[in-house]
């Protein structure tokens, strides 16, 4: 294997600059002018996009700025000791000390293992000190070479009776200390989008924490090195699992019912302490957050009590329309076909030509007739679950089982009265409510396997739907009355007003609360299209466009304007944003917004408000509320649904690329940013 370091790549109290880009840029170029990197500015563009998923400064003056690429040809280490010392987001002081880690696309296993090792180095103190006391350049490089050999890695040593360990050298039981009792014990898993530095540097900080705590710690690193799977017993044996990661945790029904703290990469490496002592608390609290599944576990990963009144109204409506969309989905398809096959007169005749024929008794219209009016009544009926689905799952959301009851029969009611989709939310608001006060009385055992079967749905139900008919169905009747005979008289300029919000929403957050709001406004109003009121079908075309633009943007943008402007991995994700963009999956376009939102997401909000403005002025409607391009039965006129759609996607193409060729972002996200899907 070849030098990963050498003393030409080794810069000793070298003035960079004062800002981070200006020292990454320095070292990239410093990777290519040795040879072992093709083009200085495309690893540059690797690894700022890297940086901005997640600030590389840890604690102790360190920063290890890290990425795969294509542009290098050899796995890399660039050393600069610099003067003055630059932020690079650590908590406690700015970095002296910086890691360039360049790996190929395709690095093989064992110079990734050789790079994780080194990461894990840095967070040795005694390590750091040398590097810092280091007088020439070759003693830099000896140092490396030292830290990164194999046999010179060594486990940890325990303290305070505690131990922890990898997944490799896991045991299943809890190591007993000096004074008999048996230690806690935790498991964690840490992950990160490149999976070479932060991810093995948040294990063993987390494991040096653990020993300080006298805890038993097994660490599963799913790297870029390999993962060893914690061992079955190991799991079952903790008391509480960590999840210190930036990417989705594989196979996580494996800690299904556990205890469990999670929180970005960088904070294990930053507050591994803290980490520590709130998985221990999280293990004797009933009210933590568990992991999702199987029978013990919680419904939601999310410790709700501590969620604000409009953080937990907002989950709501997000789990309520999330349930909501496959009933429109299917409903809404099956309703456009039925419009296909039997016409649009189908709507008057089509549930007598279901009740009285049969395909061995067919109408006068043939099979065709027959079969669009049974497409029309089965699409109907699962679009009159629209609303008790959404009420019942809002109430589902905020008081688990015992809540769908008396919110599907809360959003049944709001229909019955004509409140719609505005009398769904309320009613589904109100029974979630009751339910969960309900099920917080504290009653005598014998009576408690009564309240979530009998109890509880009784009383809720009384409670939600019973406001709802005395009180508050008719008020809300109105205002949706009011809101259609609104929508239906837009014309004009009002009309294309209309088109472009909900088309900025759209292109705004890519499937978050922005997005599904346009989309549930859109969805709630598609069952009262008709061909003597299109309006509804209208708003359904703006937001399915508006939705397809910005994926289909970035793919072109990436894979055909300017390649040399996006990473390998987002020249991966654009490919697939193509089938992704055509199919109305908005979230083909977040890896792109996650490695770049203050570029991304302008050009995107921009692009889909082209589109949807188009739509609304032209007319073209939609009667399917999904599938994109792969509804075109559904849509009139097409032609111009797919011109709109191109419109938007060259706009946001073109403003992306001028942003990201011409306009050089210094800040960073957040760790909170940082918890954004994105593609690994």
């Amino acid at each position: 294997m070849s030098h990963l370091i050498t003393t030409d790549l080794v810069l000793l109290d070298a003035d960079l600059g004062t800002d981070r880009e200006g020292v990454i840029r320095a070292l990239t170029n410093l990777v290519a002018e040795q040879g072992r990197a093709t083009n200085a500015e495309s690893l540059f563009d690797d690894a700022w996009a890297r940086e901005q998923l997640t600030d590389t400064g840890v604690p102790g003056g360190i920063a290890i700025p890290h990425c795969r690429s294509e542009a290098v040809t050899e796995a890399t280490l660039v050393m600069a000791r610099l003067t003055p010392a630059v932020d690079f987001g650590a908590a406690d002081a700015p970095a002296d000390l910086i890691f360039l880690i360049a790996a190929p696309a395709g690095a093989d296993q064992e110079h990734l293992t050789v790079l994780s090792a080194l990461a894990r180095s840095l967070v040795n103190p005694e390590f750091v000190d040398s590097l810092r006391a280091a007088k020439t350049r070759e003693d830099i490089v000896a140092l490396v070479e030292q830290a990164t050999a194999p046999e010179e890695k060594a486990a940890p040593a325990a303290a305070g009776g505690g131990r922890a360990t990898s997944a490799g050298d896991a045991t299943a039981t809890a190591t007993a200390g000096t004074d008999g009792a048996a230690r806690p014990v935790l498991v964690a898993v840490t992950a990160c989008p490149t999976g070479i530095a932060h991810t093995y540097m948040a294990a063993d900080s987390l494991a040096a924490a653990a020993e300080r705590a006298g805890v038993e710690l097994h660490v599963e690193t799913q790297g870029s090195s390999g993962a060893t799977p914690l061992d079955p017993a190991v799991i079952a044996a903790a008391s509480a699992v960590i999840f210190a990661v930036d990417v989705d945790v594989r196979d996580k029904a494996r800690f299904a019912g556990k205890a469990l703290v999670q929180s970005p990469v960088k904070r294990g490496i930053d507050a591994p302490d803290a980490m520590i002592a709130e998985a221990l608390a999280a293990a004797s609290d009933p009210n933590a957050a568990h992991v999702a599944g199987g029978e013990a576990a919680s419904e939601s990963t999310s410790n709700t009590s501590d969620e604000h009144f409009g953080q937990t109204v907002k989950r709501a409506l997000l789990t309520g329309v999330s349930y909501m969309i496959p009933f429109v989905a299917g409903g809404g398809l099956l309703i456009a076909l039925g419009f296909l096959l039997g016409g649009y007169l189908i709507t008057d005749t089509a549930a007598d030509i279901v009740t009285q024929n049969s395909l061995w008794n067919l109408p006068d219209g043939g099979v065709a007739a027959y079969l669009g009016a049974a497409a029309f009544q089965i699409g109907a009926a699962s679009m009159g679950f629209l609303v008790p689905a959404l009420a019942g799952y809002i109430a589902y959301a905020i008081a688990d089982r015992p809540g769908i009851a008396p919110g599907f029969t809360a959003g049944a009611v709001a229909g019955l009265m004509g409140a719609g989709f505005l009398g769904g939310i309320v009613g589904g608001l109100l029974a979630g409510v009751a339910a969960h006060w309900l099920a917080q009385r504290k009653t005598a055992a014998w009576f408690r396997g009564l309240m979530p079967v009998v109890v509880i749905p009784l009383l809720a139900s009384i409670f939600a739907s019973g406001l709802m008919v005395l009180i508050l169905g008719g008020p809300i009747a109105s205002l949706t009355v009011a809101l259609n005979n609104f929508l239906n008289g837009l014309t004009g300029a009002s009309a294309v007003v209309l088109g472009l919000i909900l088309g900025a929403m759209m292109g705004f957050d890519l499937g978050g609360p922005v997005n599904k709001v346009a989309y549930a406004f859109a969805v709630a109003g598609l069952g009262a299209g008709a061909i003597d009121n299109q309006a509804p079908w209208m708003i359904m075309a703006a937001v399915m466009a508006s939705g397809m633009v910005a994926p289909l943007a970035m793919a072109l943008a990436s894979t055909v304007l300017a390649r040399r402007l996006f990473s390998p991995v987002e020249k991966e994700n654009g490919k697939a944003a193509w089938l992704l963009g055509a199919s109305f999956i908005s979230e083909g376009a977040i890896p792109f917004a996650a490695a770049d939102p203050l570029r991304v997401i302008p050009a995107s909000a921009i692009g889909s408000a082209v589109t949807g403005g188009i739509i609304m002025a032209v007319g073209v409607t939609s009667q399917a509320p999904h599938g994109g391009v792969f509804v075109f039965f559904a849509i009139n006129p097409f032609p111009m649904f797919l011109l709109a759609i191109a419109a938007g996607t060259v706009v946001t193409a073109l403003i992306v690329v001028a942003l990201k060729r011409f306009v050089r972002k210094s800040s960073t996200v957040t760790d909170a940013d940082a918890q954004v899907p994105v593609a690994a």
